[in-house]
């Protein structure tokens, strides 16, 4: 494996976006259930937030040895109702052989340049009736300099997103969160141009853009949003 560090700063502030957390964990716990890895699990607050015990097993893959070493030692100080295995390793340093029922990309897909090779290696690692779960950021018209500094290649639309998968997987949802969150970053590029949102900002997003979403989202079919959500199974 390539030695490899993590270029962004973000990580922490986001940790703060609990409401945010809860949402897309509403949208995505029912799906959870087997043997599951985590791709790019950062310092464990999604691991946290989505291994709520009712799955048989979790690895968490960190590429970082740094921010694998910190997760390890929150699980230490603060254990989850099953054990994770946190390795440090991509995607492509699992034997071929090792298999789950679920595969997780939560805002991790943007940052691999050759997204479409990936999603082949992740539909080969999965089980018969296994699902891979990505969720990424939308609309390349919001792609910001905090995109790039942060790593992201890209963002997605529910077309380009489903573009990335493999036809050996069949997609059972794809579908936008966050159309209020939208609304403010649209006009965060066009009129305010910040380079990266400060606590104050993802504090008032989460508390008040994302609760409205919420409501709004529903209201809109789940066909607006700041974030994109993909599905598949599979055979």
């Amino acid at each position: 494996m390539i030695a490899y560090t993590y270029e962004g700063s973000e990580l922490e502030v986001f940790e703060q976006a609990t409401n945010w957390k809860s949402y897309f964990n509403s949208q995505l716990s029912g799906y959870l259930r087997g043997r599951v890895l985590e791709v790019g699990a950062g310092l464990g607050a999604t691991t946290r937030l989505l291994c709520d015990g009712r799955q048989d097993e979790w690895v968490a893959l960190e590429p970082d040895p740094a921010l694998a070493q910190g997760m390890r030692e929150r699980l230490a100080a603060d254990p989850l109702p099953i054990p994770v295995e946190v390795r440090v390793a991509t995607l492509a340093d699992l034997p071929a052989e090792e298999l789950f029922d679920t595969i997780l990309y939560i805002d991790v897909l943007e940052h691999i340049e050759d997204d479409r090779r990936e999603m082949e290696r992740a539909a080969r690692h999965l089980k018969p009736g296994g699902r891979v779960i990505v969720l990424a950021p939308a609309h390349q018209c919001l792609y910001t300099p905090f995109d790039q500094a942060i790593g992201h290649y890209r963002r997605y639309s529910i077309r380009s997103l489903r573009g990335a998968a493999p036809r050996n997987l069949r997609a059972e949802r794809l579908f936008y969160l966050d159309s209020v969150g939208m609304l403010a970053s649209l006009a965060n590029r066009l009129l305010l141009r910040s380079a990266q949102p400060s606590l104050r900002q993802v504090l008032f997003w989460d508390r008040v853009l994302v609760r409205t979403s919420r409501v709004v989202d529903r209201l809109l079919r789940y066909r607006v949003g700041k974030s994109v959500i993909g599905i598949w199974r599979k055979g």
